[in-house]
């Protein structure tokens, strides 16, 4: 198996990830703050893979600190004005859209840092816009302030794509995936003392939707995708991350039982297709060897 093949089969396992995230927090979010959620989760996953990769985090240089305290400062900020937005807005379904946009940013943004993407990642892209548009839009579009920020966080989630890549070549994954965590986890408590009141009488069971997003949704999961971006450039990474509100949409149906229009499944088609045209020189590598 290529390197190349290894990573996109970790960055498939990080969308499902990804998308059970979705509904631990989902569930966690009707008893915590949504800010407070998100500080409890991602600072206690952070200690978990500190405390986990500590030997290699205290021999970090000055330079590799900056660099990962960088990529948490960036998707700490995404987050925070993702998680706003998502308060404000009327149409999640909008608001998963334009969040969605910052991967296709990505192959975009990574020219301003010398990087070259190939022909078949650029041929990808309207098929991604297409998909995303068909899977979350609904018949309603207004661009109010929610809509900015949504934008706003997919900005900055496609620079956090790229500056964890780039990390990533250059230092432990395990150690660069508790700092950004961390630092992730501080700037949404802050956010969060100024923001929201804390209660902390939650059931067991919410506390149980955070232990479940700590271990599988933040800390399993950030360790497997910076691994997997580690492995191949952040273009071609960041379409198979399109996958996300795909996976998210059928555990929806599944757990919360949504229903999936006939729209919303040619969307889940589109990019699945997106995908193929993004990896067919891979694709057609590995058909050729099964003909061989």
């Amino acid at each position: 198996m290529s390197t190349h093949q290894k990573a996109d089969l970790l960055l498939l396992l990080t969308t499902i990830l990804a998308a059970a995230g979705w509904i631990f927090s989902r569930e966690a979010v009707q008893g915590l703050a949504p800010l407070l959620f998100m500080a409890l989760r991602f600072i206690s996953a952070g200690l978990i893979l500190a405390a986990v990769g500590w030997s290699a985090m205290r021999l970090f240089t000055r330079l590799q600190w900056k660099s990962a305290c960088l990529v948490g400062v960036f998707f700490g900020t995404a987050l925070s004005f993702w998680i706003v937005a998502l308060e404000m807005t009327n149409h999640v379904g909008v608001g998963a859209f334009l969040t969605g946009l910052g991967v296709v940013l990505v192959p975009l943004i990574s020219l301003l840092f010398g990087d070259r993407s190939g022909p078949y990642v650029f041929l990808s892209l309207p098929l991604v816009i297409a998909g995303l548009a068909c899977l979350s839009l609904d018949s309603e579009f207004h661009l109010g302030l929610a809509e900015v920020l949504f934008l706003l966080s997919a900005l900055f989630f496609s620079f956090t794509f790229i500056l964890n890549s780039r990390a990533a070549t250059r230092m432990p994954v395990l150690p660069l995936t508790a700092v950004q965590l961390l630092v992730t986890g501080l700037i949404s408590a802050v956010a969060s003392l100024f923001l929201e009141e804390w209660h902390f009488e939650q059931s067991v069971s919410i506390w149980g939707w955070l232990i479940a997003s700590t271990l599988i949704a933040t800390s399993l999961r950030f360790l497997v995708q910076t691994h997997a971006q580690s492995l191949a450039p952040p273009s071609h990474t960041a379409i198979i991350m399109t996958l996300e509100p795909v996976w998210t949409a059928l555990l929806a149906m599944l757990w919360l039982g949504e229903s999936m229009t006939a729209l919303q499944l040619s969307g889940c088609a589109l990019i699945f297709t997106a995908m193929l045209v993004n990896r067919w020189p891979a694709l057609r590598s590995w058909v050729r060897s099964l003909q061989t």
